[in-house]
């Protein structure tokens, strides 16, 4: 018998898509995929969640390093942020950045360090841009191979 680990929801309790947006502001889903959420196999689910730990991955990489991921990995824990320890611990950083941007004032007990174009930038304002950055990955990908697909099937 084949056991694996569920898929857990991404709702972050922020969803947008019930006043219209197509890609939810909060979890980054696109709306079918959270209203479809509980009919998806575990194989649906886990793609999705690939696809958005990679577009989160790829944000947090582009502002900030993980110079020592055991470092960052024992802080996590012992701030007790919620995290997925399976995700790639770029998320983890973010996950950190939600929790307490406004109250960190040396990334480096966290492991951490701010990418050269980023070192004069507020970490709250570090936070909103992954935010912003990765709500806009989910869009372009939304309008770049979802909608089309929508479009063909429809005619």
């Amino acid at each position: 018998m084949l056991l694996y680990k569920p898929v857990r929801t991404p709702c972050v309790g922020i969803c947008s898509t019930g006043i219209g947006d197509s890609v939810c502001r909060g979890c980054k889903r696109f709306a079918h995929e959270v209203i479809d959420w509980n009919a998806y196999s575990h194989e649906q689910r886990l793609i999705i969640a690939q696809r958005l730990e990679g577009y989160l991955a790829q944000v947090v990489q582009n502002m900030i390093e993980i110079v020592d991921e055991k470092t960052l990995l024992e802080q996590v824990r012992h701030q007790q942020i919620l995290f997925k320890e399976e995700q790639n611990p770029h998320c983890w950083v973010f996950d950190l950045l939600r929790a307490g941007a406004s109250q960190i004032n040396d990334l480096s007990s966290y492991g951490l360090r701010l990418r050269r174009q980023w070192q004069a930038t507020p970490l709250t304002e570090i936070r909103d841009n992954i935010d912003r950055d990765f709500y806009a990955l989910s869009c372009a990908y939304y309008e770049r191979y979802v909608v089309p697909h929508f479009i063909d099937n429809d005619q």
